[in-house]
């Protein structure tokens, strides 16, 4: 990462001389549009601003005027699910509504498939996703192993083609359409190795690729380097937090408040410490990693309640109908509260949660006993305890 810092003022440099003053010409031309009277509007991805607007008439409308050279811009439809990617390279841009193409210059029209493409891929590894958690309960739970190997196969199938796509078109600007997800993709691919991700980004941005000087780009590299440094903030944080909630193991549980479902206020003291082991569980609507490991809390709940075993969910949602579609989507029939204030959420400062998902093991007595039990952990704590 420090190779990247020291070059960077020379490619901020360069990307400001070469977009000084180099308006060009546009003309977009939109076809097909489900619905007239719906806004149109063109997006200048750098600012996040529209920069122009116009108004679907008998299915069609356009666009007309400046901006920077090689911008990267985006139309969008009201009420069209698909966003239109183009670089502003002055050659008049043609859009279809209804099969999402766009036909351009050479580079906006390579760029169209390749966008296409890799929406094709992502909805293919996505559908597997899904698919396997609307299984009911019972099933996730006898398939789970065979899910999370299909799972890391598929995942590093698609970083494989990411990367594949970005790789072969180094010698133009395509990369910058896919560069914010680029870090991303590949460090999923490798069990969350952000290192491996930083360096494929790191590894572009040294390059002579013309996608490495161009604005966007190093506007995503000083908000790389900005979410980097809060990371370290915050790891400095964790560190200590850490060190508070080591402490909490042996110790008796702390009490808080917040509402269930419909709105009723519950302590935690309701459920924990009553003559039941209890798994506190820290989870959220939109964390990914609890909606993989959420199967082998259900199942042990069914293997292991009528002996005794309890489960408390502590929600880090901030919107509450995601919250109680996931309660119902992912069948957990236990206690769930939140205060819906997202990393805010009274839970997380009683019990200095960090990261989620994430979990206690309380004794009948009020004792925790272990935290962060995941999977097979979770299984053999419980099987020595019930046996």
């Amino acid at each position: 990462m420090k190779k990247i810092t020291t070059l960077l003022p020379a490619f901020a440099i360069a990307a400001s001389l070469a977009c000084s003053g180099a308006n060009v010409n546009y003309k977009v031309t939109g076809k097909n549009a489900p619905k007239d009277g719906a806004a149109v509007q063109l997006i200048d991805r750098l600012s996040g601003s529209a920069i122009n607007s116009a108004v679907v008439s008998k299915g069609s409308f356009e666009l007309k005027g400046k901006a920077e050279k090689d911008a990267f811009l985006t139309v969008v439809v009201d009420g069209v699910e698909w966003n239109f990617q183009f670089f502003n390279d002055g050659k008049p841009v043609q859009l279809n509504v209804a099969d999402s193409s766009l036909t351009g210059s050479a580079l906006n029209t390579k760029l169209s498939d390749c966008v296409l493409k890799n929406a094709a891929a992502y909805a293919e590894y996505n559908d597997f996703i899904e698919a396997f958690t609307a299984l009911p309960g019972e099933e996730q739970e006898a398939r789970i192993d065979e899910f999370m190997a299909q799972y890391r196969t598929r995942i590093k199938a698609y970083a494989d083609f990411y990367r594949g796509l970005v790789e072969a078109n180094r010698d133009n600007l395509i990369p910058v359409a896919f560069i914010e997800h680029y870090p991303q993709v590949i460090s999923a691919a490798n069990e969350w190795d952000k290192a491996k991700g930083d360096k494929v980004f790191s590894d572009l941005l040294a390059s002579d690729s013309p996608a490495a000087r161009h604005p966007f780009v190093l506007d995503f590299k000083r908000k790389m380097d900005e979410a980097d440094a809060m990371r370290a903030a915050e790891e400095a944080r964790r560190r200590e937090a850490a060190a508070s909630s080591s402490a909490l193991v042996g110790q008796k549980f702390r009490d808080l408040e917040e509402p269930d479902v419909n709105g009723r206020m519950h302590k935690l003291s309701e459920y924990v410490g009553r003559g039941k082991w209890v798994l506190v569980d820290f989870w959220a609507a939109w964390c990914n990693p609890c909606k993989v490991e959420m199967p082998n809390v259900v199942a042990a709940y069914k293997k292991y309640h009528s002996k005794g075993f309890e489960v408390v969910g502590l929600s880090f949602d901030r919107n509450k109908e995601d919250w109680v579609a996931a309660i119902r989507d992912w069948e957990m029939p236990w206690i769930h509260l939140s205060d819906l204030k997202y990393w805010q959420t009274a839970a997380a400062g009683v019990y200095s949660v960090t990261a989620i998902p994430d979990n206690l093991l309380i004794s009948p007595d009020g004792t925790v006993v272990a935290r962060g039990l995941r999977g097979a952990a979770l299984e053999a704590m419980l099987a020595e305890i019930f046996k």
